[in-house]
């Protein structure tokens, strides 16, 4: 019994005539050909992967069938085992099209006409799903019909954009409520999936993981732009003088936004205003290679716990050799907005020697340390950039007062 063979379909005629003129071109060298030839070509090529893009999708879009005969889960799981693509590629394929086979005619006349590439047309269905539900159809298919336009404009960062906006545009008398109401469930998610998780490397480091909602990241990221920019040069350069790299630029800078924050301003806890306190034995707080330990905390060194002193909002409370508290805290251990006005007046920067950040950026530090019972007072005090502060509670440093009154850091040999 003779099997009919079924005629070639003209889908796959045409992938296999593209594929042939492929191969025809395979040693063809591009070098040679005209500047103007580049060009088109270039051009041209952009068309055909577009249109061969929506041919794959509309061929996706059907073959169900290939599916059940294989046993595979879905299409894109049976394209990953033969062609070995990334899974999640494929499967955003399938879902544009099964999109574009169900709902948006228009982006897939649009494909192929080689007018609209694929990341667009990812983009522009998001932006058609993200519309209410309840929509009025006619206004859907214009907001189709003008997403699709635009493709010929804009790239997918910017038609991201536009369709975000896209009701402004083409409905504005109800563009204000939908996008009150998206805001709205927006803000609801991202409270639900706001989330904070810390954990110790044991190495001195800890990982911070967040999500947050967008609003909050502004704010942050604009208090860590505060203490961040390049302009401060204020601890933001390498040992060599190069910046340092603008991540560990925001690290640096969420540590001290830390130490800046007013504890008076937060929320009572544990029947106080929310407050850290630093333990420290006299006789470790007298060393140069002390420690200490942040209550509830992790250990710090004693040069730490001294520059904390100087300016953090912490308590620190001395302890005798029977762990009797010694001193916790005293009121003058903290500079006023007077003095600190009194030290700009003297020095109009950081007095480090040659160095030229603002005043008004620094630190006020005292000579003598407050620990070691230096008094909080104009004749003890001297104005530090956060990165000089770091410097003189450091104990591989050696700090001293020039005839001139500025401030000359050397490392101990």
């Amino acid at each position: 019994m003779t099997t009919l063979q079924q005629p070639q379909h003209p889908v796959l005629g045409a992938v296999v005539a593209i594929t042939a003129a492929l191969d025809g071109v395979a040693a063809a060298n591009p070098s040679f050909m005209a500047t103007d030839q580049k060009a088109a070509t270039l051009l041209e090529i952009a068309r055909a992967k577009a249109q061969l893009a929506e041919l794959e999708l509309r061929v996706l879009a059907t073959a169900d069938d290939v599916t059940a005969e294989s046993g595979a889960r879905d299409v894109a799981a049976w394209l990953h085992h033969h062609t070995h693509q990334r899974p999640e590629t494929l499967r955003a394929d399938l879902r544009l099209a099964e999109a574009l086979d169900r709902s948006y005619g228009l982006v897939a006349e649009a494909m192929r006409a080689g007018s609209c590439n694929p990341a667009q047309a990812h983009v522009i269905v998001n932006a058609l799903d993200d519309l209410p539900a309840d929509l009025d159809p006619e206004i859907k298919t214009k907001a189709e019909e003008t997403l699709v336009d635009y493709a010929a404009r804009f790239d997918p960062t910017q038609l991201r954009r536009l369709g975000r906006r896209i009701l402004d545009v083409i409905a504005p008398e109800i563009a204000e409520a939908e996008e009150a109401r998206r805001l709205t469930a927006e803000e609801a998610h991202a409270r639900k999936k706001t989330r904070l998780a810390m954990r110790r490397l044991g190495d001195g480091t800890t990982r911070i993981t967040a999500v947050i909602p967008d609003a909050a990241a502004d704010r942050l990221a604009t208090n860590l732009e505060a203490f961040a920019s390049p302009r401060r040069d204020d601890g933001t350069r390498t040992e060599t003088g190069d910046y340092l790299p603008y991540d560990r630029r925001l690290g640096r800078a969420f540590c001290q936004m830390l130490e800046a924050i007013d504890p008076t301003r937060l929320p009572v806890h544990g029947g106080d205003a929310t407050t850290v306190i630093v333990t420290i034995d006299i006789d470790q707080l007298r060393t140069e290679a002390g420690i200490a330990q942040i209550v509830g905390g992790s250990p710090i060194s004693a040069a730490e716990a001294r520059r904390l002193a100087c300016t953090a909002n912490i308590i620190p409370a001395v302890l005798g050799g029977a762990s009797e508290v010694l001193d916790l805290g005293r009121k003058e251990r903290f500079f006023t907005a007077a003095q600190r006005r009194a030290l700009l007046l003297r020095s109009a920067t950081c007095e480090a020697e040659g160095c030229d950040i603002p005043g008004t950026w620094a630190e006020a530090h005292h000579w003598i340390a407050w620990a070691q019972g230096g008094p909080t007072d104009l004749d003890n005090a001297t104005l530090l950039c956060s990165h000089h502060h770091h410097r003189a509670h450091d104990a591989t440093y050696l700090h001293e007062r020039l005839p001139n009154g500025d401030i000359r850091f050397t490392r101990r040999t």
